[in-house]
């Protein structure tokens, strides 16, 4: 597999884990992060690290936008359950 081929699977494997993501509001970041050590918030940072390695400036809550598919508070004040 050429390096162009491995890069379009891996954005289409990332893309197809927002949607997932997406779809399952209930799934709380902190039930995320005690199952699998990661969650929204851990990916938008990392999208955000990406994208000034190469070259390109993001702050946080652009990315944030990116994982959520709205702004942060916004998603916050909808689905996030009180603690």
């Amino acid at each position: 597999m050429d390096s162009q081929k491995q890069t379009d699977i891996e954005a289409a494997a990332f893309r197809r884990l927002l949607e997932h993501l997406d779809e399952r509001k209930d799934v709380q970041n902190i039930d995320l992060m005690n199952l699998a050590g990661f969650c929204r918030n851990c990916l938008s940072r990392w999208y955000q690290e990406a994208a000034e390695e190469r070259g390109e400036m993001m702050d946080k809550d652009a990315a944030r936008e990116v994982v959520y598919k709205m702004p942060y508070d916004q998603w916050k004040e909808k689905y996030q359950v009180p603690r």
